[in-house]
């Protein structure tokens, strides 16, 4: 795989158009500030009534609807919640977006599975950090940067690919190394990944573990420390050495205990599960429920919410905190 770095891209590309990226939060925030000290035109887009709206003004945006960013930008960038892109394409973009336009995504999402159906005119082009907005703007004030993915699904101009990698050179990402993907890819291993490994199964198996202790009469703060704390530990660990190297950094008692245990919690069973969830990705059954929550107004999403704050492992973090304890 070719890995692109800043020798291989050029800027020019990307400070020649003037941008409008949709949406201020987690990603649009960081990437508008890298956008703007590398040196290109930015444009932020928001709702009206937008609680993010003083934010952007307060770092010297201009802040205007995405309706009247795409009259007046070359390449729009949409940033907003997936679930949300199919409405602010169709009611905002498509009527106010000039021929021989770009739009660019961090997530393959809404073009791999239709939310969104491009007009044949318009480049469609992915950039996707491989982290959230504050390691982007971290890194990238630091000198330094994410490594991004990049695809091209619709080339229209001809010149799609250069102008996505221009993009991702001027959010930092030139600097460490830029990936060729799909939007099909990245969007089905990041969904895979959020369901079944990251998001959806590490907290669980912590609160699990943290409910078995404090259940066989540990103390909470102790279950607390043991299953959550090291976490980063781990995590740290196996960034900076890889698996192999993890275990070569722990203690062997640490390491009989993970070969000991490891296969009995993830089993066969887990991994015909975790394959179910793929196929599930990767057919629209799991996009479908995702929209069907959204358009109900999240009421599967707010009820786990509620449930991770009621959960007795944050009023242990509470009281670690207010001890001046590390979480």
């Amino acid at each position: 795989m070719h890995v692109y770095l800043d020798k291989d891209i050029d800027l020019g590309l990307i400070r020649a158009r003037r941008v409008a990226v949709i949406g201020y939060g987690n990603q649009g925030r960081a990437q508008a500030l890298n956008l703007r000290d590398s040196g290109v035109e930015v444009t932020v887009a928001l709702r009206a009534g937008s609680p993010r709206r003083h934010g952007a003004q307060s770092e010297g945006f201009e802040v205007v609807t995405a309706a009247e960013a795409a009259a007046e930008c070359d390449v729009a960038i949409l940033l907003a919640a997936d679930e949300d892109h199919g409405r602010i394409y169709e009611e905002e973009l498509a009527p106010h977006l000039r021929a021989g336009a770009a739009i660019g995504f961090a997530h393959g999402l809404s073009i791999r599975f239709g939310l969104i159906k491009p007009r044949a005119d318009l480049d469609i082009f992915l950039v996707s950090p491989k982290g959230p907005g504050t390691a982007l703007r971290r890194d990238f004030e630091a000198g330094s940067g994410l490594v991004s993915l990049f695809a091209v699904d619709q080339d229209a101009s001809g010149g799609a690919e250069a102008l996505a990698l221009s993009y991702a050179g001027a959010i930092g990402s030139g600097r460490v190394g830029i990936l060729p993907t799909s939007f099909a890819e990245e969007c089905e291993a990041d969904l895979f990944n959020e369901s079944a490994v990251l998001w959806g199964t590490i907290p669980e198996l912590i609160q699990a573990g943290f409910e078995t202790l404090v259940e066989a009469g540990f103390a909470p703060e102790i279950a607390y420390f043991e299953c959550l704390t090291e976490v980063k530990l781990i995590a740290d660990l196996i960034y900076e050495r890889g698996i192999a190297g993890m275990r070569e950094a722990i203690s062997n008692t640490a390491e009989f205990g993970a070969l000991d245990g490891g296969p009995r919690i993830v089993t066969d069973a887990t991994r015909a599960e975790m394959r179910r969830i793929l196929a599930e990705v990767r057919d629209g059954r799991f996009v479908e429920k995702l929209l069907a929550d959204a358009k109900a107004g999240y009421p599967r999403l707010r009820a786990s919410r509620e449930a991770a704050r009621a959960h007795p492992i944050e009023a242990v973090r509470r009281e670690i905190l207010d001890l001046g304890g590390t979480t």
